[in-house]
């Protein structure tokens, strides 16, 4: 009997053991709630008007850094396992608030209020350039703290004054290559990656570069699992999915990196709905603009991780807003108020006009991209067309559709306000150091007008919705079937109002075209011939026909009175057009023509194999390809026939 006992006693002495004991770290379950390319959107994404936090149900409204920080805490809550809380990067800029972030970081301190435990950085983060990112570091610090932020394969130019500021930001350790997280026993090492695809769209971070990220990402894969004897690693990576993030996109880093376990994604904006898999590492991306947040639970099952749920949590009126959260959000608001709209006579909710139907941006010609290409034009125009010289009149205007953020939609009552327009062209740092791109006007040849529009006939199917145009003083006509580079084929310049003319786009042609866009549209333009192999190389000219070096010194004076260049920015321009219209319905609101319903048939798309539409006016390149084409048919037929020859005789 005594016998018997002891061996129950020790039975129990053995299991109590084993369920004090924690389990094996590695087998443990986790929970991560994810964001990405949150874009200062910290109102909820639609008519501002419409916005209503301290109720529930009362607008049709989504996101809002107030709703998200409730559904974090929800998530937290819920979750008998670890809860990570990340960003893949682009928390930056895409409304009014990110006019204060380099004083008032007031994104960063809000993710450390949120809850989030690392974050990384994003190609817009850096619009800022490398001085207001490390301005941005610093006022965090001084204020509420910010998140631990991460970025593993960001470099610096020694000798390059231009970021020396950031390069002490980092050596103080505000952000590290990588962070480990300790949760419940679980060592979770998360670094941070700006992909290939990002890194050219961050024009404004030179002098910094950004190292290969699937060699750094083997990096700290190997110094997190041997150095730092992590459990799990996380990548946040802002590489993308699909044509947007280029040939390296996280699906190829999960393959090339092996050792990854998740890699929370950015910068496509895409919303995984089912995690990706690739070998044993997980892939997860949540939208844009806080209209989402995902939710992954995973565990290690045999040494493999299982992902266990995943959800995509919408952020939209059914969520109470954080009031704390909002409370601060307003503050902010004040401060964009006090600090940036006063100055230029505006508010950050005053309306300015109205509209009886959305403007919205698609992968074609929208009525919201022809808005803002004809605001361009009616902009440049004001400020800069002399009537003494008729050359200066500016004949077109072209806008990508990767600058246009966000659509104008009628809400429940129509009403338009400033944050509205601000939020549909937030993008940009001027040469004066503040907020939005500033207006630009050069001169281009009938002939390299035809080479910009390529530009959406022929690189955007290859590079995505970015690079798509809207235009405004041109129609044109382009078949996607005929060869890469040479496939617009009518063009005609004026307005449907004055008519159209046809352009001479031939070489005998050398009549110069005044054209406006946004300093980093010109930029691009300028890059054409290196994305072409110098096919359809552009140069923009000054008046003269000179070749302009520095585009920002086209930029138009906005005051002409005051010392130096007053920036026109695109964003107070496109206030201003709106505010311009006649007031249809009487209500004292200027309404946006009803002729922007719609779109207005200046993009024409016309596909055809018929070969006389594939070859007709074609460029030299491609007579080419169809003469070296031509000649390898005829050298074939002629192989085949002497073939036929040969075997006749010895048969």
């Amino acid at each position: 009997m005594k016998r018997t006992m002891a061996r129950v006693f020790s039975v129990i002495a053995v299991l109590a053991l084993w369920g004090a004991a924690p389990l094996d770290a590695r087998e443990k379950a986790v929970r991560i709630v994810h964001t990405n390319d949150l874009h200062s959107h910290l109102l909820g994404f639609g008519p501002e008007i419409d916005y209503r936090p301290d109720r529930t149900g009362a607008d049709r409204t989504v996101g809002g850094w107030a709703r998200l920080a409730t559904a974090i805490a929800r998530e937290k809550a819920a979750s008998p396992h670890p809860v990570l809380v990340l960003d893949g990067g682009d928390f930056l800029m895409g409304s009014l608030f990110h006019t204060i972030s380099r004083e008032a970081a007031a994104e960063l301190r809000l993710l450390k209020a949120m809850g989030y435990d690392a974050a990384t950085f994003g190609n817009h983060e850096f619009d800022l350039k490398p001085a207001g990112v490390a301005q941005m570091l610093a006022a965090a610090r001084s204020a509420d703290g910010l998140p631990a932020l991460v970025l593993a394969n960001l470099r610096f130019s020694p000798g390059d004054p231009r970021d020396d500021a950031l390069a002490e930001r980092f050596a103080e350790g505000l952000v590290k290559p990588y962070t480990v997280l300790v949760k419940d026993g679980l060592r979770i090492g998360v670094f941070g990656l700006i992909g290939r695809g990002a890194a050219e769209m961050a024009p404004f971070a030179k002098p910094l570069v950004f190292a290969d990220p699937v060699e750094t990402a083997r990096r700290m894969i190997d110094r997190l699992r041997n150095a730092e004897k992590v459990d799990w690693v996380v990548c946040l990576s802002h590489g993308g999915l699909g044509r947007v993030a280029g040939p390296l996109d996280d699906v190829a880093l999960a393959r090339e990196a092996p050792g990854i376990d998740v890699i929370v994604g950015g910068h496509s904006h895409t919303r995984v709905e089912t995690p990706l898999r690739v070998g044993d590492t997980v892939i997860v991306q949540a939208g844009a603009n806080g209209r989402w947040a995902g939710v992954l639970d995973l565990e290690r099952r045999d040494g493999r991780i299982a992902v266990r749920a995943y959800r995509s949590v919408p952020i939209d009126a059914r969520i109470p807003a954080d009031p704390a959260i909002q409370r601060r959000i307003e503050a902010f608001a004040d401060l964009v108020d006090q600090n940036v709209l006063k100055a230029n006579g505006l508010s950050f909710r005053q309306v300015i006009a109205e509209t009886a139907f959305d403007l919205t941006l698609k992968e074609e010609e929208s009525n919201l991209g022809n808005l803002m290409a004809d605001a361009l034009v009616w902009m440049a125009n004001r400020h800069a067309f002399d009537p003494s010289d008729p050359a200066t009149r500016i004949v077109m205007a072209v806008e990508s559709n990767g600058v246009i953020r966000d659509d104008l939609m009628k809400g429940r009552t129509g009403a338009l306000a400033v944050t509205d327009v601000f939020r549909t062209i937030p993008l940009g740092l001027g040469m004066d150091d503040t907020m939005g791109y500033p207006v630009i006007a050069v001169y281009l040849t009938g002939a390299e007008i035809k080479k910009a529009l390529e530009v959406l006939a022929s690189i955007y199917p290859l590079k995505g919705d970015p690079y798509f145009l809207q235009v405004s003083g041109v129609r044109f006509t382009y078949n996607p079937k005929r060869l890469i580079f040479d496939r617009v084929t009518d063009i005609r310049i004026g307005s449907a109002e004055g008519g159209w003319q046809p352009l001479d786009t031939s070489g005998r042609n050398r009549a110069l075209y005044r054209v406006a866009a946004n300093l980093y549209n010109a930029a691009f333009l300028k890059l054409v011939g290196d994305f072409t192999w110098q096919i359809l190389k552009i140069v923009p000219k000054d008046r003269r026909g000179r070749p302009v070096e520095n585009l920002a010194n086209m930029r138009i004076d906005a005051d002409p009175s005051r010392p130096g260049i007053q920036e026109l920015k695109q964003w107070a321009g496109f206030v201003a057009y709106l505010r311009q219209f006649p007031d249809a319905d009487g209500d004292g609101r200027p309404d946006i023509p009803e002729a922007y319903r719609g779109k207005l048939g200046r993009i024409v798309r016309e596909p055809s194999l018929h070969p006389v539409d594939l070859l007709a006016h074609g460029s030299w390149l491609t007579w080419t390809v169809f003469g070296a084409a031509l000649f390898i048919l005829i050298g074939l037929v002629l192989g085949i026939r002497r073939l036929i020859r040969v075997a006749r005789r010895s048969g």
